[in-house]
């Protein structure tokens, strides 16, 4: 079976890695792919808005299956285009991609449905916007409702910072028509950590948990980004919470979607807060997450088409996962999420990985100079070893041997977390 994967990032990267290490995939394409993606898949030039050439292309190669790994084009509604041309496709429609695609939509469904998350409000104005963060007072959560990249997000911990992400959204247009609609949120404490699953109407097959680290700089601090670093397991999350956020998140939302009329298929991503009251869900993606795809895959030991097929077939399959613990540290560009710059020639000891680590590039050029950064995110350093220490120590190993001049990476992924992961066998994660 050939295999197209649709996008151009890191996460992308490390599908096509995992698709290649199947025996049944007899080839691995990536539309447009990245150059550093070139070992695993062979690229095509096609953009991923470029609908008509993507299923042109797709029929004269008898692609099997098409996965689709950036939420832009599964909101706008490439699926549906796949689907109605007869062609297998694991991605939401256009109406389920909502579920990322608009915060106001995920928060409506989860409050009539009674899955767990925070309190909200919804404004277009600012002056209202602003009365409300003066009646419910900080911390509180200021959101864009549409895609913003992983940026739209503002945890304000004073009024002060509450008024001026508003200004910045509403007044500024700072994310254009993603946030001429805000969501506020009620500030919800707890550990942070996200969750997904392999989804098919009610058909529900969960992943191990990871955790994200959004902020740019060491101790939580900084703007958010679309992550800096992500590690998997999360040994300081007891197995009960995790299954009382299978059931009551992940498959109350996949049934809740399909009573809806607007049935998921692909990947349903739940960011969760794990609360002194359990966990509550403070956003849901449409797609595999990125950082967490690189931390998570490398665990799987299932071949990644098999899972696929069968959450196709409404099949909940029996996943083999790795006992080995997984971390990856983001390596960015300095000024990143905001203004970079592009072109830094990147020293080529960062690519030579031993085993058991990997490099998946992101924002990365292969030029006559050598490797150059083309983003924010140039690339995530990936280590699996029996314990989150040894796989924390031998990722920031392997960045201390590099010369990273005009990049920048937080120095503490992983830190709450390091505590022994018991090494041999893999285990079975098995759903209901």
């Amino acid at each position: 079976m050939k295999v197209l994967v649709i996008g151009k990032g890191g996460r992308e990267h490390a599908i096509c890695w995992k698709f290649a290490q199947s025996p049944n995939v007899t080839e691995v394409i990536a539309a447009p792919g990245s150059d550093g993606m070139r070992s695993v898949a062979r690229c095509v030039p096609i953009e991923e808005h470029e609908a008509d050439d993507l299923l042109t292309f797709s029929a004269e190669e008898n692609i099997g299956l098409v996965v689709i790994g950036p939420e832009a084009p599964l909101v706008n509604g490439l699926a549906d285009r796949f689907t109605e041309a007869g062609i297998r496709v694991f991605g939401p429609s256009q109406k389920a991609a909502q579920v990322e695609g608009s915060k106001e939509f995920a928060k409506i469904l989860m409050k009539k449905h009674a899955i767990p998350t925070g309190d909200y409000a919804v404004f277009t104005e600012l002056d209202r916007a602003k009365d409300y963060v003066r009646k419910h007072g900080a911390p509180i959560v200021i959101k864009a409702d549409g895609l913003a990249a992983g940026k739209g997000v503002v945890v304000a911990m004073t009024e002060t910072e509450a008024f001026k992400a508003l200004e910045d959204m509403l007044d500024s247009k700072q994310f254009g028509e993603a946030g001429a609609r805000v969501v506020i949120e009620e500030y919800v404490a707890g550990e942070e950590c996200s969750l997904m699953a392999f989804v098919h109407g009610e058909t529900v097959v969960p992943m191990v948990v990871a955790q994200d680290h959004k902020r740019a700089f060491e101790g939580d601090r900084g703007p958010n980004t679309g992550g800096m670093g992500a590690y998997s397991p999360v040994p300081h999350l007891n197995e009960k919470t995790i299954a009382e956020a299978e059931e009551q998140i992940l498959r109350r939302m996949a049934k809740a979607m399909s009573e809806e009329g607007c049935p998921f298929t692909g990947i349903l991503y739940a960011g969760l807060m794990i609360t002194e009251k359990g966990p509550k869900v403070i956003e849901f993606n449409a797609r595999f997450g990125d950082p967490e795809t690189q931390v998570v895959l490398p665990r799987l030991k299932t071949p990644l088409d098999d899972v696929i097929v069968s959450v196709l077939n409404g099949e909940e399959k029996e996943i083999l996962w790795a006992e080995e613990a997984c971390l990856g540290v983001v390596l960015a560009s300095e000024g990143y999420p905001d203004g970079y710059e592009k072109g830094q020639v990147l020293d080529s000891n960062l690519l030579k990985s031993e085993e058991g680590q990997l490099f998946f590039h992101a924002g990365t050029k292969n030029t006559e100079a050598g490797w150059v950064t083309n983003g924010g995110r140039v690339g995530i350093v990936t280590s699996l070893a029996n314990t989150l220490e040894q796989a924390k120590s031998a990722a920031y190993n392997d960045l201390a041997r590099v010369k990273l001049d005009g990049l920048f990476y937080r120095s503490d992924i992983g830190n709450r977390a390091i505590s022994p992961v018991t090494a041999g066998a893999s285990s079975i994660s098995k759903t209901k």
